[in-house]
């Protein structure tokens, strides 16, 4: 999990970057990622896609839409890579309302899979790279909020 956290916030700072030369929040602001282990096992990397997306909603203040899940690894370059257990995924998902799944596209066969009663209300998006995931999220067109500069922002959050 340190290696996957560790991954996504090099490509999510890479990304904004490239998407938001003036945006200096994850270049120039301290995050920390905490996951804890708690009682949820972990069989395997499964989070970078959501970890790259949490990062970039923090750094341009720019909400997520309510309804959507998401599962995939992410490369240092931007790849969404495979991930076990879709089927028990996609099954979540709609016993909690989710009407949006974003799913790496080598994980198609696995979904194709899922009986139809339980795919038959879900929009499904499969990717094979995060600019594919970036759009079904903040939309093709980036706000001009996605260009300003928090670098300077303090923030504390709290449980």
């Amino acid at each position: 999990m340190k290696e996957s956290t560790q991954i996504a916030y090099t490509f999510a700072k890479t990304l904004l970057g490239e998407l938001a030369p003036k945006n200096s929040f994850l270049r120039k602001g301290d995050v920390h990622l905490h996951v804890p282990e708690g009682a949820t096992p972990k069989d395997g990397p499964s989070a970078g896609v959501t970890i790259v997306t949490a990062l970039l909603s923090l750094a341009t203040d720019t909400p997520v839409r309510p309804n959507l899940a998401m599962t995939g690894e992410i490369s240092l370059n931007g790849k969404v890579l495979p991930v076990g257990g879709i089927k028990e995924k996609i099954i979540a998902a709609q016993r909690s309302g989710v009407t949006c799944v974003i799913l790496p596209a080598a994980n198609k066969r696995d979904y194709d899979d899922v009986p139809d009663y339980i795919r038959k209300d879900l929009e499904v998006h499969f990717v094979d790279n995060y600019r594919d995931v970036h759009h079904v999220i903040f939309g093709r067109n980036e706000s001009p909020e996605f260009e300003k500069s928090t670098a300077d922002t303090k923030m504390s959050v709290r449980e």
